[in-house]
């Protein structure tokens, strides 16, 4: 069967680039990019879609005869902090709306994208397992860990063919952050170009996994293209492409924008970021679907800075 593929939350950060390299994969008719807000003429084929309303999902699926969904739609680790509550809300209960109605509606495959911020204090910082302890310390983390078991429990209960990745802090030349706590790396670009002064909201030294948004596209699909024996995990996947901190990542910018100066003003976030682990074992990842990056730090600095230039 030809995938028809429903894209949740298509408006943000992630979506706004995998959707058009679905479309790439899959041809343009065949993936309807959704958000809670009308998504402008340049998504192409495309409808509002409330994750919080079970019937209106239902009704979608049956309406455009979905058979694959890519669950996006979230809020994020910073922004969640502003308001906890409606965070789970809106992270929880939309999930569990699109399992039930994968559930109902007899949907193929689901991707189901989770995060770094599912790991806490406690959680080995480097090279951090596949299966760890997961104590997050974000509404977002507490969300995403929930969410990972539920995904194992429709699989296991029902047979959902649900798949996932932990992303890392994902950095964009094509989409403007979606409050994050990573975002600081894609924010120094910008202002790289733009008034050569960065002002950090994290300390200099604070270490982070991260990835190029192309590896983290291609991941994303090669992932929900692997034969279904080969998918082992199905909590989620640890993925990593580098790992560096604020000053790592401005020193190699300063090679191209020489004039580039930085300042460092840490505020909530970084006691977000400190929860959080420094470096991933992604191997598990690399053994059972061909998991490997293409962009590493030098790299992927001189992508973007060539292509916000343009």
């Amino acid at each position: 069967m030809e995938p028809k593929i429903l894209v949740t939350g298509g408006g943000g950060q992630l979506g706004s680039v995998l959707i058009p390299a679905l479309r790439k994969a899959y041809g343009t008719h065949s993936v309807l990019a959704t958000d809670i807000r009308p998504l402008d003429e340049s998504f192409g084929w495309s409808s509002t879609l409330d994750v919080l309303n079970f019937d209106m999902i239902c009704d979608l699926i049956e309406r455009e005869g979905i058979n694959q969904i890519y669950h996006l739609a979230a809020i994020l680790s910073a922004k969640g902090e502003e308001n906890p509550t409606f965070t789970w809300k809106v992270n929880m209960d939309g999930l569990l709306n699109i399992l039930e109605a994968s559930k109902k509606m007899g949907i193929d495959k689901i991707f189901y994208p989770s995060t770094i911020a599912v790991f806490g204090s406690s959680t080995p910082k480097v090279d951090t397992p596949q299966d760890t302890i997961l104590n997050p310390e974000t509404v977002y983390g507490i969300s995403k860990a929930a969410g990972e078991n539920w995904c194992k429990y429709y699989h296991d209960r029902f047979g959902l063919d649900i798949r996932s990745v932990r992303y890392p802090g994902l950095i964009s030349y094509e989409s403007l952050p979606g409050g994050g706590t990573t975002d600081y790396a894609v924010d120094i670009f910008h202002e790289a170009l733009k008034s050569e002064h960065f002002t950090c909201f994290l300390k200099s030294d604070t270490r982070l996994p991260m990835m190029y948004m192309p590896d983290a596209v291609r991941a994303t699909v090669e992932l929900m293209s692997a034969p279904k024996e080969s998918i082992k995990s199905r909590t989620s996947y640890n993925l990593e492409a580098m790992s560096f901190t604020p000053a790592e990542i401005y020193e190699e910018i300063r090679k191209h924008v020489p004039n580039l100066t930085i300042s460092y003003e840490p505020d909530f976030r970084e006691l977000i970021a400190r929860t959080w682990v420094e470096t991933v074992d992604d191997s598990s990842a690399r053994k059972d679907w061909g998991w490997k990056e293409a962009f590493d730090l030098p790299r992927m600095v001189e992508d973007m800075l060539y292509h916000l230039k343009q």
